[in-house]
């Protein structure tokens, strides 16, 4: 075991400098010019993460270009793969929306020669990622405090519901349970209504960024040390640290936050209103700003009556001014006040459907639509990367993978493995392979 490990790390180590502190650099051993060298390649990302959190920070690593491995259980796979409608062939689009740029291998690791390759795979990885309720995985022998023995490099990010210790640590953590208890739930919805839910996981999705942003200072970290280190993240410390100003409000005033619909606690006006085939959201932030939207909806009375003379005013009488404004944006179609807001300086834009969307001329500036070819359904297309730089450009995207396509691949390439090896851990039913058509 231990000579198979000092093997795999000597493998991890032919890509990398060692910097003189110790820390490992990004070389990878040939001239690359601006547009062609990515900030993550090199690095490899061992990922044992599933549902949307964990695979939404590795799928923005995998964009920089990092190798990601993403282990999945022989069979079934990550959860969302199951999840839908709408399934594309067999494939659930969930699924096809946040695992780009990776490489799936199926591995048991119930199985003690699966934990065996998952250590082996650690000592040539630079990041070890995963979302278990704490503890499960020391149970198996692959917690930080195992792993960081024959890693001690490793960046190990452990993304759970509600943190490494406390009276929660061992729930289980889903999205909607964490917006409920973090307060996000309580202050979205209709503002005489029940609480909802976002329309997105954004509590996931807010915990996936935290991770990358994480997950990349544990690098620069290491860089600098030459050590690795452990990074805890979770649902319920990411959701509440996004309250910001609605938190504050609490913290430093006592006072309890409430739902307002699309309106603004402090800013009035800042919300959608209704026209007579959709709705406009249009916002006001100061006084000239105010001014021009009285002007564009022809109501300069409202310019300088003393109920609204500062924002202060108007959000004290809100409902007032609100039914004024409301009672004009009804007289006139969506498009009609788009172009009359059109070059004024004021923040607005039309509530888009997903068709709506994805016909915004904005949108489709910014090509945020990725199209991939998937190897057994086709053409498929999701969002693409929201950021872009200059010096670099994206990595190319590959499909996401099917359940365990890269299995023999990443243990003779990655590990070493032969194929009489490879053959018995086929056969115990250690590790599955799933051959593309």
């Amino acid at each position: 075991m231990l000579a198979a490990l000092a093997s795999a790390a000597a493998l991890r180590k032919s890509g990398f400098f060692s910097c003189r502190c110790g820390g490992r650099g990004l070389w990878t051993g040939r001239p690359q010019s601006d547009t062609d060298r990515k900030p993550l390649e090199g690095i490899k990302i061992l990922d044992l993460t599933r549902v949307l959190a964990g695979p939404f920070a590795t799928m923005n690593l995998g964009d920089l270009g990092a190798e990601v491995i993403k282990v999945e259980r022989p069979g079934t796979g990550d959860d969302t793969r199951t999840w839908g409608p709408p399934f594309v062939g067999t494939e659930s689009t969930y699924f096809l929306s946040v695992n780009r740029n990776k490489k799936s291998i199926a591995i048991n690791i119930k199985d003690p020669k699966g934990v065996k390759i998952i250590k082996e795979l650690a000592a040539v990885c630079d990041v070890f990622v995963e979302n278990y309720v704490p503890g499960k995985l020391s149970g198996m022998g692959l917690g930080y405090a195992d792993i960081s023995k024959i890693a001690p490099h490793i960046i190990y990010c452990s993304i759970t519901g509600y943190g490494q210790t406390g009276p929660l640590s061992q729930r289980a953590g889903y999205d909607a349970v964490a917006s409920a208890m973090s307060g996000l739930m309580h202050i979205t919805g209709p503002e005489d209504g029940d609480p909802v839910r976002p329309g997105v996981a954004m509590t996931d999705l807010a915990t996936g960024l935290f991770a990358y942003g994480a997950i990349m200072a544990g690098l620069i970290q290491r860089h600098k040390t030459g050590k690795g280190l452990f990074i805890d993240c979770n649902l319920l410390s990411s959701q509440v640290a996004c309250l910001t100003q609605v938190a504050a409000n609490y913290l430093i005033g006592q006072k309890e936050a409430k739902r307002w619909g699309t309106a603004h606690g402090s800013i009035v006006p800042y919300q959608a209103f209704k026209t007579k085939d959709g709705y406009l959201v249009v916002g006001a932030g100061n006084n000239q700003q105010f001014a021009t939207v009285c002007k564009i909806l022809n109501l300069p009375e409202l310019i300088d009556d003393p109920k609204y003379k500062t924002n202060r005013l108007r959000v004290q009488n809100r409902k007032e001014l609100i039914t004024e404004l409301s009672s004009r944006f009804k007289e006139e179609m969506t498009a009609t006040w788009l172009h009359l807001f059109e070059g004024c300086g004021i923040p607005y834009g039309p509530i888009n459907s997903m068709k709506g969307v994805f016909a915004e001329p904005q949108v489709l500036h910014n090509d945020l639509i990725l199209e991939m070819n998937h190897p057994t359904v086709g053409k498929i297309s999701v969002p693409g990367p929201a950021v872009r730089y200059s010096k670099f450009k994206m990595s190319e995207a590959r499909p996401p993978p099917l359940l365990g396509q890269h299995t023999t691949h990443i243990l003779k390439e990655v590990l070493g493995y032969d194929d009489r090896t490879l053959g018995e851990l086929l056969s115990a039913g250690v590790v599955t392979q799933h051959e593309a058509k």
